[in-house]
């Protein structure tokens, strides 16, 4: 919990609280449903959380805006996301019924009013967002291909609508196809830790 409050030094006392009550949904919802590797769990909080703040970082979304969480898991990045933008709607969606069961349960117990989740293949989804975020997913190509028809042309942020996702490792391969319009970002200027060195952000306008 110390690795958000010190990035992110404006969080309400809600927002505090939530976050906090994150590790012991997780940990309960965990030894139901394996949602995090097992070995993993006690890096909830940098691992997961913080990790899908990273898209924070690239973009702050406006009020009334939409977000799409493609391949959401357990609730990565979506929830997080949803706590530190009360006034965003987050639809989180995965191919996994038991890991909707997570989300959908872990967002009734924050008292998050702005997730809906959906048990679905991104390919069948037709909603309209302002933006698609995923974290390491499918390839980038596929994931443009895929959610292109879910980005509404209305535009209300600081960036064109399209899809942040959050990447590992080297990605100069992958990002060939999209790269005259991508812009790509290092985790590691934004937060100092060991783990977020090979860690990217990539911004697509769709």
């Amino acid at each position: 919990m110390d690795s958000i409050s010190k990035y992110f030094s404006s969080l309400t006392d809600k927002q505090i609280e939530q976050f906090a009550a994150l590790y012991g949904l997780y940990v309960d919802w965990n030894s139901k449903i394996n949602v995090i590797s097992r070995k993993d769990i006690e890096n909830l909080y940098l691992h997961h959380v913080l990790h899908s703040l990273a898209i924070a970082k690239v973009l702050k979304f406006k009020s009334g805006s939409t977000v799409m969480d493609v391949g959401c898991g357990g609730g990565f990045p979506g929830i997080p996301l949803a706590i530190m933008f009360p006034q965003v709607h987050f639809h989180l969606i995965d191919s996994i019924g038991k890991k909707i069961k997570v989300c959908t349960e872990v967002s009734a117990a924050l008292g998050l009013q702005n997730v809906s989740c959906r048990h679905a293949r991104v390919e069948e989804e037709k909603g309209r967002f302002d933006f698609v975020v995923s974290r390491a997913v499918m390839p980038l190509s596929d994931l443009v291909r895929l959610t292109k028809k879910n980005i509404i042309s209305e535009q209300k942020n600081a960036l064109p609508n399209g899809l942040i996702c959050l990447k590992g490792g080297e990605l100069a391969h992958e990002i060939q196809p999209v790269k005259n319009k991508a812009s790509l970002y290092n985790v590691s200027d934004w937060f100092d830790e060991e783990f977020f060195k090979t860690k990217k952000a990539v911004y697509v306008p769709l």
